[in-house]
């Protein structure tokens, strides 16, 4: 893993502020937080020097042979002047260079920080259990892997430099008018305390406004999201006008979000200027009264009502930047309490060579409940032969996808053992143990791309050839290979392009190419036509010879010739054996076989 991937945070339920969970994220980068800083410093000290070049130009005028720069050597008018104009064009050429390089600077950190948070937030999620997916909206994930960590990049482009440069000005201008007069500099320095306070206070109210906005914006993302995902029902139900007013009533809530927070921050600079007018009408008057009476040089009161107005009008900003600190720290918190999210499901430390893996299988007294349900599992025992076909069958919420998942470590479970090969599933690398299991599901998830991209999707470096001869396999070249661009053909979002039965059957492809030592079956023909499911259950007569598979079923007819078939109900297993042998017993499996063959009940079944 990149080094960028491997910084720690403050737990989520630690006191730590936003600011310092901030800075906690830009320690790896504090180089070039530092120069970035520094130029921003060095710019705003250039920035100011005009006033004091316009001082001591009104005293080159005023004083003339006895100005401060004559002191200096420079005797006559002109060459003082001179002296201006060339300290002039230094200054303008260096705050300009510092300019552009605080530019370049921050908004490299901003997109390098962005970049990293984007891919350590993202990494991190697809580490969480799933039970944190269903617990979470998509949508709101999605803000926050987006528009939050955007909002965390503009304000590291402009607002960090905002509040240094801010910072710069107080202590610079403030320093240099307590040196040329201290009652001057005591009036000025009276709405700052009054500014401060009210910044202080604002921020305050402001910070749970925008924390809400935040909430909206997510939510919203969410109903956008769900939206677009199920836009096949919304048609077909012709929900439309429905989906539209429930949009409205989720858009408007975020509008008045909002509302509510630019309420109180567009009052923060008209509050402001205020104070700093009686300041500088203050300054304006008593400097002006003392520079008539000798007590300062004409040359100091120039610079003193223009550094006046450098120091306190800034001042008018701080409103706006602490809007945007503002939100950039409720999108900080969001974003690191993702990244603070335990993950429930640790990989072991045990590798698992692929090619030893034999599949052998046993669920040794398990017990599993999903989050907030009654327990689904109890005391489940089940061993699977290496190189077996094992059917799985039962009703609907029996537990059959469940032991899936759990072999697959998606969900821990609360008690008991699953081993492989002998070895606890909790004591081998995740991806090991994922890599040796091939799941073909129900539900077909299909990427954007070509046919030939998802085929080979987790087997990324397979050469067409061997992409060909799963598609070939899974009974899928046929179609493949009459599509437009055969197996370059786009597919579309999730597959919609293709049909159902094409998806599975590239889904087939998929674990076929991946050549897994297990293969599950999870419903994979209970969505299909029946000239698709013959077509899949050929390929599965090829393709489990010598391999440990699961097949879990609704059709009876997918597992009819497997191994040994298993019956399932109320999360336990009610019945065992082969096909013949459960008709025969004339029980739960025999009832379902009626079921699906339209016979009444007691019919008597032919084998």
């Amino acid at each position: 893993m990149a080094p960028a991937l491997q910084r720690t945070h403050p737990r989520a339920g630690s006191r730590a502020s936003g600011l310092s969970r901030l800075l906690t994220t830009l320690r790896p980068h504090r180089r070039l937080v530092w120069l970035a800083a520094g130029c921003s410093v060095l710019n705003k000290l250039f920035d100011l020097a005009p006033p004091v070049l316009i001082g001591l130009a009104v005293d080159v005028v005023v004083q003339q042979d006895t100005s401060w720069l004559a002191a200096l050597g420079f005797t006559d008018v002109p060459s003082q002047l001179g002296v201006l104009a060339v300290l002039s064009f230094l200054i303008w050429s260096a705050e300009s260079l510092f300019e552009y390089l605080y530019g370049v600077l921050w908004r490299n950190l901003a997109q390098t920080v962005q970049h990293e948070l984007r891919l350590e937030a993202y990494d991190h999620l697809q580490r969480l259990d799933m039970a944190f997916f269903e617990a979470s909206s998509s949508g709101r994930l999605m803000a926050v892997l987006n528009d939050d960590i955007n909002q965390l990049e503009r304000f590291l482009d402009h607002g960090a430099n905002e509040i240094l440069q801010l910072i710069t000005t107080v202590l610079a201008v403030g320093g240099a008018m307590v040196v040329l007069s201290p009652g001057v500099a005591g009036v000025s320095f009276l709405p700052i305390p009054v500014i401060l306070w009210g910044s202080l206070r604002f921020q305050k109210r402001l910070a749970p406004r925008y924390a809400a906005v935040r909430e909206q914006a997510g939510d919203l993302a969410s109903r956008l999201s769900t939206n677009l995902g199920g836009m096949l029902t919304i048609k077909s139900y012709v929900a439309e006008g429905h989906e539209l007013g429930r949009l409205r009533d989720q858009s408007q809530a975020y509008r008045q979000a909002n509302r509510r927070a630019i309420r109180l921050s567009a009052a923060f600079v008209p509050l402001i200027r205020y104070a700093i007018l009686f300041a500088f009408i203050a300054i304006l008057v008593i400097g002006g009264l003392q520079a008539w009476r000798g007590e300062i040089a004409t040359g100091s009161y120039a610079f003193l009502v223009f550094i006046t107005q450098r120091l306190l009008w800034p001042l008018t900003t701080l409103g706006r930047t602490l809007d945007d600190y503002q939100r950039a720290m409720a999108s900080t918190d969001r974003v690191l309490d993702l990244l603070d999210t335990p993950i429930a499901i640790p990989g072991g430390d045990r590798a698992l060579p692929l090619a030893g893996v034999k599949g052998e299988i046993r669920f040794e007294d398990v017990s599993f409940a999903y989050s907030g349900r009654q327990p689904l599992l109890r005391h489940f025992s089940l061993e699977v032969p290496a190189g077996s076909t094992i059917g799985i069958v039962g009703a609907t919420g029996s537990g059959k996808s469940t032991i899936v998942k759990l072999l697959l470590r998606l969900y821990e479970i609360q008690a008991g053992c699953i081993r492989l090969d002998g070895q606890p599933i909790s004591e081998l690398r995740l991806d090991d143990l994922r890599r040796a299991i091939g799941l073909v599901s129900q539900e077909v998830f299909l990427f954007h791309g070509s046919v030939a991209e998802n085929i080979a999707y987790g087997s990324f470096d397979a050469p067409r050839a061997a992409i060909e001869r799963a598609a070939r396999l899974a009974e899928a070249a046929g179609f493949i290979e009459a599509l437009p661009q055969g197996y370059d053909t786009v597919v579309g979002e999730r597959g919609q392009r293709l049909s159902g039965g094409q998806r599975q059957r590239i889904a087939l492809a998929r674990a076929i190419l991946k050549n897994p030592p297990v293969l599950i079956l999870d419903e994979a023909t209970a969505a299909v036509d029946n000239e698709t499911e013959a077509a899949i259950q050929r390929s599965l007569d090829l393709i489990t010879a010598e391999r440990t598979t699961l097949v879990i079923a609704h059709r009876l007819s997918t597992v009819r010739h497997a191994d040994r078939i298993v019956v399932m109900e109320h999360g336990r297993i009610v019945e065992s054996g082969r096909h013949e042998q459960l008709i025969a017993a004339d029980g739960a499996y025999a009832n379902l076989w009626r079921v699906q063959a339209g016979l009444r009940s007691g019919e008597r079944l032919a084998l």
